[in-house]
């Protein structure tokens, strides 16, 4: 796959000329190319420019809304109920972390129930928004229906991906992101466009039979990661970010619009924890170490995100990153 190499300050100011293009005011434009940008330079390409034609399209045909004002209401004494307002979720997560960061520290638990908002990111960088507060955090979301329930083969469930944060004090935060499926839907379509088949297991065709040729997931599905208990805790995502706050279902979402393979109206979940509450406040960061430190001891064992951190120092003593020619191309038209 051809790429073309760019300062990732120049990526950062095609990708908001592009999305103001498309309607977008200051603070939506700044808020989606900052998480796009971010990904990039961590070298999650699945999550990076090859989202920025669906932003784009979103947009253009009016299912999100390009100037959307997020706003927050406190609905009990550890709750914050969000309003993303049909837009994208990066602004309504910039604006909301702090509140339900002094949340979580006011109460020892606090949760944000964001609602009426598109998810089409990765979750690390709202788990990297809590961490940065001093706070243990988890998120998840729903996505579209492409993953069928235990035993079944017609798709149901979102990949409804989840993820953990846990801050450090002298090191970078433990923070791992992962789709309930087998294989987040970007990494699907990474490998399609990069010409590679999929491991066993991750997808089945539309009659339902197991295969590894990444095309075939247009009309077949994504299975679960670990069988059953993979798609239990998807339905578990389902109702947390469903049910529990009034959002629609994957499957619900899809009824009312025509599936496009970009992101649905749903809900997202977090939960954000003041480590210092919960009785060792003095201890509980130097605990954690000894966990750590067991960990690494091992031959091949890494921390979570052990490899984005590395990608961040390369990219940031670089200043560039590579991008997909043809990617890059589109939003360089998008932006004129």
């Amino acid at each position: 796959m051809k790429t073309e190499t760019i300062r990732l300050i120049d990526l950062r100011t095609v990708c908001i000329k592009a999305l103001k293009a498309a309607g977008c005011d200051d603070a939506n434009a700044d808020a989606i190319s900052g998480t796009v940008c971010a990904a990039e330079r961590d070298h999650c390409h699945s999550h990076g420019v090859l989202r920025m034609p669906g932003y784009l399209k979103s947009f253009a045909n009016g299912k999100a809304n390009p100037t959307a004002t997020p706003t927050w209401e406190k609905t009990a004494p550890g709750v914050i109920r969000g309003d993303g307002d049909n837009g994208f979720a990066p602004l309504s997560l910039n604006t909301m972390a702090g509140d339900v960061g002094d949340l979580a520290k006011q109460q020892g638990v606090a949760c944000l129930a964001l609602t009426n908002m598109h998810h089409f990111a990765a979750l690390w960088p709202e788990m990297e928004l809590m961490t940065q507060q001093g706070l243990v955090a988890m998120t998840m979301t729903s996505a579209f229906p492409i993953v069928p329930p235990p035993g079944g083969a017609k798709p149901l469930f979102g990949t409804n991906p989840i993820a953990f944060g846990w801050p450090r004090d002298n090191g970078e935060a433990v923070i791992f992101d992962m789709a309930t499926a087998a294989r987040a839907h970007g990494e699907i379509l990474m490998a399609a466009r990069e010409g590679k088949q999929l491991p066993p297991g991750t997808i089945i065709d539309k009659n339902g039979n197991p295969s590894t040729n990444p095309d075939d997931v247009h009309g077949g599905a994504i299975l679960a990661f670990g069988g059953a208990k993979g798609a239990l805790v998807s339905m578990m995502v389902e109702l947390m970010a469903g049910a529990l706050m009034g959002e629609p279902f994957s499957f619900e979402t899809a009824k009312k619009v025509e599936p496009d393979g970009l992101a649905n109206r749903g809900g997202q979940l977090i939960i954000a924890i003041d480590p210092a509450r919960f009785g060792d406040a003095s201890g509980w960061a130097t605990h954690a170490e000894a966990l750590f430190s067991e960990m690494i001891k091992q031959d091949g064992v890494r921390m979570p995100s052990g490899r984005r951190y590395e990608a961040r120092r390369m990219t940031e003593a670089s200043g560039t990153v590579d991008v997909a020619s043809d990617l890059l191309g589109q939003v360089k038209t998008a932006a004129g």
